[in-house]
């Protein structure tokens, strides 16, 4: 339950119905064009983030983010805290879950910054020895 790899997607597909449902296509579309420098910024985090991929697929990687993990349950009293923190600053339901997206994109860029950090530690690890 905690696979990134699905949960990810998951509550994107979430979010995306979500908002059609609750603004419709153009209010959603704008949501989503408001945040385009946090999306722009996950550009480089991909490009970095593919470029220790393809140097490291044929070694042993060792996790230095094991204890950094959080349980699914931490991570879902957080986001309902967050919550009732937006619905009073943004004065309405609508404003609370017009978040969401923001949300999602700064949980991916926090992610591929946790993943290029732990490849390049062990990028130095790994290249340092040779």
């Amino acid at each position: 339950m905690n696979n990134p790899k699905i949960l990810f997607p998951l509550a994107l597909i979430g979010i995306i119905a979500t908002y059609f449902f609750v603004f419709g296509q153009e209010k959603t579309l704008e949501i989503i064009k408001e945040e385009y420098l946090f999306l722009l910024a996950l550009i480089p985090l991909i490009v970095a983030f593919i470029f220790f991929k393809i140097k490291l697929k044929d070694y042993e990687l060792i996790d230095f983010n094991k204890n950094s993990n959080l349980s699914f349950k931490s991570i879902v009293m957080f986001f309902l805290i967050f919550q009732v923190v937006d619905y009073f600053s943004e004065g309405s339901f609508e404003g609370m879950i017009s978040l969401w997206f923001l949300y999602w994109v700064m949980g991916i860029i926090a992610l591929l910054l946790m993943e290029n950090i732990n490849f390049y530690r062990n990028y130095k690890l790994i290249y340092k020895t040779k």
